[in-house]
């Protein structure tokens, strides 16, 4: 019975991974290429690809240490949409803001059940990047925040 549990999860994490991989070839192919917060209001409008309202705000207040991002819940429901707190740092940086949203999406889409290995997937999949790629520029621009 437990094979079958562990089984079950695999083919269960399998499926959410080729569903959000499926996701971000749409958005790409749908709204590409995305350069700057602008660029990315018609994906961000998207519900094929982004399933909740998601307003974009550059505050540290949600933020804990070594965070770029954080989306939280606007109302007790997703369906009331998520605001997206970027690190102010970030404000005026179009180019990097393209790849610091992307990797929120999946959560804003999916919640907690979300790994960060699927969020770098995602990026790198809609912004057509190799995840290595991908996750060494999110590095970069998060050791670029003034501590």
């Amino acid at each position: 019975m437990i094979g079958i549990d562990r089984d079950l999860e695999g083919d269960a994490r399998e499926a959410l991974r080729e569903h959000l991989l499926r996701a971000a070839r749409t958005g790409r192919q749908r709204h590409a290429p995305f350069r700057t917060l602008r660029g990315m209001q018609p994906l961000l409008a998207d519900r094929d690809v982004v399933r909740f309202p998601v307003e974009v705000v550059f505050d540290d207040g949600p933020l804990h240490e070594g965070e770029f991002a954080w989306a939280d819940l606007v109302g007790d429901v997703p369906g009331a949409g998520f605001r997206l707190a970027i690190h102010p740092f970030f404000e005026g940086h179009g180019s990097a803001l393209p790849l610091l949203i992307a990797y929120h999406i999946p959560s804003i889409n999916y919640g907690p059940i979300v790994s960060s290995d699927d969020a770098e997937a995602f990026g790198a999949e809609l912004l057509g990047l190799e995840v290595e790629a991908y996750y060494d520029r999110l590095c970069s621009l998060t050791d670029a925040i003034p501590r």
